[in-house]
């Protein structure tokens, strides 16, 4: 009696797949692959309209970003005793703030310049909505590290914004004058918001690509005819006829 060796049939086979093609991990990994294939994701080529210094402006906020991040990491490990007082903190201090700087003047010639160009036009509106609401959470970053800096200067800001808070009732759970809640939003959510928002930012140029520019329109007034092809008019006739 011989045994058969050969493969099983097509339907026993695949049963396996099928059944590993409904979980959860198999269909996130397929629409991520949908969404955001290699070259798209990573492309090596992008259109020629690409070469604006509106797109300068965009590469350097998150470069802007990134310094922002690694001098406030810096900052947290050394903590306030050293920034105000070593020399060297003081300069990392610096860098900090005008990182932050930096970062909001390259964002709104961004978001200007891409309001400009109409950046929402080819379903790209979750594009520029993931812009603005970035643009937003880093203002209330920057304010709260106002209030984190541990000196006279943070002390009037939490003071004078106290009252202007509590009157729009955010106050009963954002407490300004709390410098360890505002610690932890500076350093913690807020940041934590801003890189996620940015990084949705940077998904969402991937999938849709950068905006097009206008298309070219027509001059509404009729070309200009030339002169030889426009027929002239007859002379009139003499009234009394030839002599």
């Amino acid at each position: 009696m011989s045994i058969d060796t050969s493969a099983p049939p097509s339907s026993a086979r695949t049963e396996p797949d099928v059944q590993v093609s409904k979980q959860w991990t198999a269909r996130l990994r397929r629409s991520a692959e949908g969404a955001f294939p290699p070259d798209r994701l990573l492309p090596d080529r992008q259109p020629a309209y690409m070469a604006s210094w509106v797109y300068v402006f965009g590469v350097l906020t998150l470069t802007s970003l990134a310094w922002v991040i690694i001098t406030g990491c810096v900052l947290a490990i050394m903590g306030p005793s050293w920034w105000h007082v070593s020399s060297i903190g003081k300069f990392v201090n610096s860098l900090h703030l005008w990182s932050v700087e930096t970062f909001f003047f390259f964002m709104v010639i961004h978001l200007w310049g891409k309001f400009f160009m109409a950046a929402w036009r080819g379903n790209r509106r979750l594009t520029w909505a993931t812009g603005v609401i970035s643009f937003l959470v880093s203002i209330a970053a920057a304010f709260t590290g106002y209030l984190s800096q541990q000196n006279f200067d943070s002390q009037w800001i939490s003071t004078q914004a106290k009252d202007g808070i509590n009157a729009t009732g955010a106050g009963a759970f954002w407490n300004v004058l709390n410098f360890g809640q505002m610690l932890m939003w500076h350093i913690v959510l807020l940041p934590i918001g801003v890189v996620l928002i940015a990084g949705l930012h940077i998904l969402m140029v991937r999938r849709r690509g950068i905006v097009p520019p206008f298309p070219e329109t027509k001059s509404a007034s009729k070309p200009e005819m030339n002169a030889e092809a426009v027929p002239r008019p007859a002379a009139p006739a003499d009234a009394d006829g030839p002599e």
